[in-house]
């Protein structure tokens, strides 16, 4: 008998999304497993099933796993496919043998690292809530930016009706026109930097993501993409394990 698997991690594993995406994807009722519309917790037969997502036939990929960076350009969107006909990352990726997806997001105004792979469990575990993988940005406002603003930004702000976690902030570039800030956010809410501003009345003119964890984007060009070596890869797990320990840690303190 044929040994069946979750119908998400076939997804992921085939490169489409990671599971939590692939997860909402189902949900949405874009997931068909032999014509049948799926549900979450269906199982497949990644051999004889026929799985297709959205009009694409899932073929399972070899075994072997990518893990890249891409320098994402403004302008494009931080998905595979987009139904309004935007410009996507799939584009600058369409060179790497394997098919990959993005780790995150990184919206459509915004530039820098992106990381793509197609190993949903790594994506998973990158990305999850729980993991709390610090990133890195430069950000330039307009504005002058006070000291006071510069707490708020480090002590937290309460957008969407939650407040964000502390984030390391430390203005670097003052000029009288532009104010450029580094900011290390250890959460990934949707276009939370751009909240954060917006909620001390700054506007931001350039969002350019610089790290993950330890693994910085460095000199890659706009649109190029590189694999990541060994010690990166292994520097983004012990980046995760830390920051979830931390964050345990000061959630222990709170109570």
């Amino acid at each position: 008998m044929a040994e069946k698997i979750r119908l998400q991690k076939m997804i992921a594993d085939c490169g489409i999304a990671s599971r939590r995406k692939a997860e909402q994807l189902i949900a949405e009722g874009k997931v068909r497993v032999n014509g049948k519309v799926a549900q979450i917790g269906d199982k497949v037969d990644p051999k004889n099933d026929k799985v297709t997502v959205g009009s694409k036939k899932l073929v399972p990929q070899n075994n072997r796993k990518v893990y890249i960076m891409l320098h994402k350009p403004r302008g494009f969107v931080t998905t595979m496919d987009d139904e309004l006909g935007r410009k996507c990352v799939a584009e600058l990726v369409a060179n790497v043998e394997q098919r990959v997806f993005p780790v995150g997001r990184l919206d459509r105004d915004s530039e820098g690292l992106l990381l793509m792979t197609n190993d949903g469990e790594f994506a998973n575990y990158i990305s999850h809530p729980r993991s709390h993988v610090s990133k890195t940005y430069r950000v330039t406002v307009r504005q002058q930016v006070t000291e006071d603003m510069l707490a708020k930004l480090s002590e937290g702000l309460m957008i969407d009706g939650q407040m964000t976690l502390p984030a390391d902030v430390n203005l670097i570039v003052k000029e009288e026109n532009r104010n450029v800030m580094q900011i290390t956010l250890y959460e990934g809410r949707n276009r939370q930097i751009r909240k954060m501003c917006e909620e001390l009345g700054l506007e931001v003119i350039r969002l350019k993501r610089i790290a993950i964890g330890n693994v910085k984007l460095g000199m890659l060009k706009q649109g190029d993409w590189r694999d990541l070596n060994d010690d990166e890869l292994r520097s983004l797990t012990a980046s995760a394990q830390i920051s979830a320990a931390k964050q345990r840690r000061a959630q222990k303190k709170k109570k």
